[in-house]
């Protein structure tokens, strides 16, 4: 175990160069590692997790980086974008007698040229980016900057905790206008509050396809080193937080002559398209998928018990029902809709999905609700994404993600999202007009996203599927005919209320809600197999034209009421506020 000389946090690999000592000492030959962990691992699990460690790690993003110090500990939480292959390096060499070894590091360390006292090792390469649409307060930049200087008293924990409760996104009215930003003066303060790494990175988003995103939102990309991971372990799209040893562009780069030995020329494709003053390089030591509710910042775990469960529901179904201008209807499905999810596929149907189309809405109506619900969503859910559906904005959006062969790297679309995000598409703009062939496919990816959670993925030789897990929101004057949704809800306002939120507590108590009742199990007694049966045949027999779907979509209902209410087993009175909901909308449909 490695003792109290080695600081995780700023020397990191000097504990990497203890264990790898203390394992060349005990007789183990660098040949017989093949890269794999020599007991390298251990001592940082003990520190992260075991002695709280965790808390003290800075997290780097765009604020961070401008005083993070080369070779120290740091986390990074992003989704997968691309998977850039793998790499060879020089993982252990002979310096005299000696040997030593350059695993979770630069592999400029080590000597130039190639020697019989060399062992070639491989890793893994992905880009990672910020999970898009990441909003504002899940941003743990703060907590970063604490950490850097806190102790890690209770205290302390106490003012972090204070302060992320205190974190509501309001960005759409404090959003500084475009006219200060255009002005000389606007220019002027953006460019001093940004260091020469921001702006290299603000530079680089502009320019290159591969990270024109969130340049807005303080965006910054990262190379990450995967060490010692089955290829099973990391896929696209997944979300994960590395911890890991950190280089930035300031440490000397590898000569490519010297590196093209052993990389195939990896190297150099890296620091072209992804110069290392723009974006950083971080040597995972251990990495953890994280779901939406660890974005979550709640100081303490809430029970999912029962009536504490209710409490919270009424809550903040009050609060959906202001925002949606007293229409409680709306409000029912549309809480419904913020707790679904996918839970299994059967065949190409994805089951729990709940996609909502509100109806009703005019341009009027939207600068009212439409903003009131966005914001709502937004300051409720950690991942949320808008698109104002226009002819224009079809005909030219890059909606699928495309292989560029020419730079060998998979360029991002808008639909390239995080399992767990929300979309909500508003269709109020959209006008007569002539879809090109590019809007006629966009149309298409739109409609195969929300029917069946998949989105394809344009390889240019072939297309491939990849499964999804995003919630879909239609705001639209009629029922959209380009996007089908499981549930189409007449929006009925009777009055514009005011959806400020007060209290932290309950807000806070919101997002834990709807980021971890979605996880409870579910199952129908046989009694109550039973009754669902029989109302589902009597329904057909009632109305020919319901399909499949259609009773499927019932059944969806009923998990998603009883997980509303913290209940693991559909009851009786649960599948009866199913019926009523159903009777509700569908007179409202008439």
């Amino acid at each position: 175990m490695v003792g109290l000389p080695y600081d995780f946090l700023v020397n990191p690999l000097g504990a990497v160069r203890s264990t790898f000592e203390k394992a060349i000492s005990s007789g183990s030959n660098p040949a017989s590692f093949d890269g794999k962990d020599w007991g390298a691992l251990q001592p940082f699990q003990h520190f992260l997790f075991d002695q709280n460690g965790l808390s003290k790690v800075p997290i780097l993003n765009a604020s961070s980086v401008k005083w993070l110090q080369p070779n120290t500990l740091v986390r990074f939480r992003g989704m997968i974008q691309d998977m850039l292959g793998n790499e060879f390096y020089v993982g252990a060499y002979k310096d005299g007698s000696t040997w030593k070894t350059t695993k979770f590091m630069n592999s400029s360390q080590c000597p130039t040229g190639f020697s019989p006292d060399m062992r070639i090792w491989e890793r893994r390469v992905l880009y990672c980016v910020p999970v898009p649409g990441q909003n504002s307060w899940t941003d743990s930049s703060r907590l970063g900057e604490i950490n850097n200087s806190a102790e890690g008293t209770s205290e302390n924990r106490q003012k972090r905790c204070r302060m992320d409760e205190n974190a509501v996104d309001h960005m759409d009215i404090l959003a500084p206008s475009d006219e200060f930003l255009n002005s000389s003066s606007g220019k002027k303060q953006k460019d001093e509050q940004l260091s020469p790494y921001s702006q290299n990175i603000s530079t680089m988003a502009t320019s290159s396809p591969s990270t024109a995103c969130n340049t807005a939102r303080g965006f910054l990309p990262c190379i990450v080193k995967i060490y010692d991971a089955a290829e099973s372990e990391l896929k696209l799209n997944d979300v994960f937080e590395f911890i890991g040893v950190i280089t930035l562009g300031t440490e000397q780069e590898v000569d490519k002559d010297d590196y093209d030995e052993f990389s195939n020329g990896l190297s150099e494709d890296l620091s072209d398209q992804f110069p290392p003053d723009m974006v950083p390089r971080l040597h995972c030591v251990i990495h953890r998928k994280l779901g939406v509710h660890d974005f979550l910042h709640t100081c303490h775990v809430l029970e999912p018990i029962p009536h504490r469960i209710k409490e919270i529901r009424t809550a903040l179904l009050n609060h959906l029902t202001i925002a949606l201008g007293n229409d409680g209807v709306a409000a029912q499905f549309l809480l419904l809709h913020l707790l679904s999810k996918v839970h299994a596929r059967v065949d190409s149907m994805a089951v729990g999905k709940l996609s909502l189309n509100l109806t009703g809405f005019n341009r009027e109506s939207l600068s009212i609700f439409g903003n009131q619900l966005r914001l709502t969503v937004k300051n409720l859910l950690p991942f949320t994404e808008y698109i104002p559906l226009t002819v224009e904005y079809l005909n030219t959006a890059s909606l699928a993600p495309k292989k560029d062969y020419e730079i060998n790297r998979l360029v991002p679309g808008v639909l390239q999202l995080a399992e767990g995000s929300h979309l909500m598409i508003d269709e109020t703009q959209l006008e007569v007009g002539t879809l090109s062939s590019l809007g006629v496919e966009n149309a298409r990816l739109l409609k195969n996203l929300m029917e069946l959670q998949k989105v394809e993925y344009d390889f240019k030789y072939y297309k491939m599927d990849m499964t999804t897990d995003v919630q879909l929101l239609i705001l639209s004057e009629g029922k959209s005919n380009i996007l089908p949704a499981d549930l189409v809800v007449p929006f009925q306002p009777s009055a514009v209320g005011s959806t400020a939120i007060t209290d932290m507590d309950a807000l806070e108590a919101w997002r834990w809600y709807l980021s971890n009742v979605r996880l409870l199990p579910h199952s129908i007694e046989s009694e109550m197999q039973q009754v669902v049966e029989n109302d589902l045949v009597a329904a057909k027999q009632a109305d020919r034209n319901l399909g499949s779907q259609d009773l499927s979509r019932l059944l969806t209902i009923g998990r998603l009421i009883c997980a509303s209410y913290g209940e693991t087993s559909l009851s009786l009175e649960h599948w009866q506020m199913v019926k009523e909901l159903e009777r509700l909308r569908r007179e409202r449909l008439r």
